[in-house]
């Protein structure tokens, strides 16, 4: 129970803030009377930081709140200053701080409660602690949450504009809730007093494309003028999407050049876009002629457009190609996706250029960005299936270095050590794996068990397997299928009870599993009719 104690302080460290007054309530009646007879003045409550200043002012308690790491610290200074700070009061900005680190920390609840007590202050605020949360409930995948908090803006005698709006809308795309878009705008005038802009149309336009409504996109964008809009490159870009996610590349291409025809330049999204469209209907010619004529016009490639062409040419399996374009990119300094740095890997590797591929993870170290769990992964299963386990091993040191590997990579090397029956340094990784921390799943137990098997140590495989089944890692039909074939394939059918009976007694037989049991044992009639029977004996208490 939290006490306060007089002329003392509330116990409890940086908690006791938020609990402080909980806390007076919490106690017996008898109590909670004789302290309401006692001067409550002569009560003190510790701050949640120290030193705490003496002198406070909004400016200054923002900053403590922005500064701070801790979420619920940060909480806590708030409520502390408002409640406890001799004649401090909080304002506008105070309440706009701790409510946008609230909100993009997705703690929404303590986030509302702040919006209900703002409101109630009657604390003169602006549109921006709206936007902000309305943005943030759409990232989060709740629009409705953001359409109420647009609704409710003028119950805090804040007069909604196309600011908030347009963010509401945006939330709404990226939730796919394209027909509420259309809906809100044909009454925002009316409605909620606020005159759409051309950002206002240039979302509209973008719900419509999605939903592949582009016919009635493009009545939107010939309207735009009598609404008193001009449409700009992001307009006619949008509608090009549009026809790009229909597979539509003759209108996009109508649509380029409309857009040169007014003479505008488009910008690297518009051109990458196109391209984009192209490498998807497999024309890679066609995207390269965009590619080459955007260089022409002056136009740098982004990270997209390299992003682009290089996943094109991996498709085509021109490894080549996408090395050339994967260099140009590092050498403007953008940072590839794991993604895309593991398709170059695949395709290199997949036409024996392990080599070229494992220099990319070393240029890649060189530039600055670290490969992570999934490049390195990639690399270390790819040099373990061309034999070259030490080169994996050597790759694996050299990340450990400066990254923690996870469960992915540990297993990828486990697998190539065991493939290469080198089930010595296997258990040294998988040592090292669970002193960090990594629980071993079925498929690391499932590799050493393989291992031990086709060394022809079989024992050592079913003590493997009992460790597994023991330590609640459920095994799956590639767990079966190893030991059965190896036990039947040395002559040792008889110890399919063995582990059938060990399975059992741990509830470790998933329905999918025992189907391949009994199908298994039915095909191994002509290995022992003894051995069968014991086996079937054993499956049939399931």
């Amino acid at each position: 129970m939290w006490r306060c104690t007089r002329h003392g302080h509330l116990n409890g460290g940086p908690a006791a803030v938020s609990r402080s007054v909980l806390a007076i309530h919490s106690l017996p009646s008898a109590e909670l009377s004789s302290i309401s007879a006692l001067d409550l003045n002569s009560f003190t409550v510790t701050p949640p930081i120290r030193p705490w200043p003496q002198r406070l002012y909004p400016k200054r308690l923002v900053s403590m709140i922005t500064r701070q790491q801790n979420l619920d610290l940060a909480l806590q200074i708030f409520d502390y200053a408002g409640k406890y700070h001799p004649g401090f009061s909080h304002n506008y900005d105070t309440y706009l701080s701790i409510i946008q680190r609230l909100s993009r920390a997705r703690a929404f609840e303590p986030m509302e409660s702040l919006l209900s007590q703002l409101r109630a202050s009657r604390i003169p605020c602006g549109e921006n602690v709206f936007v902000f949360v309305i943005r943030n409930y759409g990232l989060a995948s709740k629009p409705r949450l953001a359409l109420q908090t647009f609704l409710r803006i003028d119950g805090f005698g804040v007069q909604r504009s196309v600011r908030s709006l347009n963010t509401l809308l945006n939330a709404l795309v990226q939730n796919k809730r394209f027909d509420l878009v259309h809906t809100i705008f044909k009454n925002s005038k009316t409605k909620f007093g606020v005159v759409p802009n051309v950002f206002t149309c240039n979302i509209l336009i973008k719900a419509l494309c999605r939903k592949n409504d582009v016919e009635v996109a493009l009545k939107v964008l010939d309207e735009m003028p009598s609404m008193g809009m001009i449409p700009n490159v992001v307009t006619y870009t949008t509608v090009l999407g549009g026809y790009v996610c229909r597979g539509d590349m003759e209108g996009a291409k109508r649509v380029f050049s409309e857009i040169l025809d007014r003479g505008w330049l488009p910008d690297a999204t518009t051109y990458t876009i196109l391209m984009d469209g192209y490498c998807k209907l497999g024309r890679l010619v066609d995207a390269i002629k965009v590619m080459d004529d955007m260089e022409e016009n002056g136009i740098e490639p982004n990270d997209v457009t390299y992003g682009v062409m290089i996943e094109a040419y991996c498709k085509e399996e021109k490894p080549g190609e996408a090395l050339n374009l994967l260099d140009d990119l590092l050498e403007k300094k953008y940072v590839p996706s794991s993604v895309l740095c593991c398709k170059v890997i695949d395709v290199l590797c997949g036409q024996g250029k392990v080599d070229d591929a494992y220099e990319l993870w070393k240029r890649l170290l060189r530039k600055n960005c670290m490969p992570d769990n999934v490049i390195s992964s990639t690399l270390i299963y790819w040099l373990c299936k061309e034999g070259n386990i030490w080169e994996a091993k050597k790759l694996f040191d050299e990340f450990e270095k400066g990254s923690i590997p996870n469960v992915l990579t540990y297993n990828t090397l486990i697998a190539g050590m065991c493939e290469r029956g080198e089930l010595c340094e296997a258990g040294k990784l998988w040592d090292d794996m669970v002193e960090k921390g990594h629980v071993p799943i079925a498929f690391t137990y499932n590799m050493l068990i393989k291992g031990f098997c086709e060394l022809g140590n079989v024992d050592e495989g079913v003590r493997v397997f009992e460790e597994m089944v023991e330590k609640s890692c459920m095994p799956n039909q590639s767990t079966y299928y190893i030991l059965i074939e190896s036990l039947y394939n040395c002559g040792r059918g008889e110890e399919i009870s063995r582990v059938l009976s060990t399975t059992i007694s741990c509830q470790a037989l998933d329905s999918d599993s025992w189907e391949f049991l009994v199908a298994k044992c039915i095909s191994n009639l002509d290995k022992g009719k003894g051995n069968l029977e014991r086996a079937m004996s054993e499956i049939s208490t399931f």
